[in-house]
């Protein structure tokens, strides 16, 4: 004759698929959540964040500035407000002054 399980054995055994059903959906949610993210760079990947149209890169002083010719707003990435500012530093201009007011 089989042996039943005591309740604290199957209570021990809910426990364990209870807490492999939640790793298993916190994985689905993470793995959903990192393809939502791709799928919306993808969507906005080199559109204005302004008006939403296509940006186009331009050379300017020797560095690539993204150009909205719709709204005619520019663009720079991580690092090019200090190139520009360095190939501007002889004269002493309005980049120059700009930067100042973001440091």
């Amino acid at each position: 004759m089989p042996v039943k399980p005591s309740e604290k054995e199957e209570e021990y055994f809910a426990r364990l698929e209870i807490e492999r059903k939640k790793k298993l959906a916190e994985e689905k949610a993470q793995l959903q959540a990192a393809q939502q993210t791709e799928e919306l760079k993808k969507l906005h990947w080199m559109h204005c964040p302004k008006c939403g149209m296509e940006l186009q890169t331009i050379t300017y002083h020797d560095i690539e500035v993204d150009r909205c010719f719709h709204c005619n707003g520019m663009w720079l990435d991580d690092g090019e407000l200090e190139k520009l500012v360095a190939a501007e530093s002889s004269q002493r201009g309005v980049l120059s002054s700009l930067l100042r007011l973001f440091k």
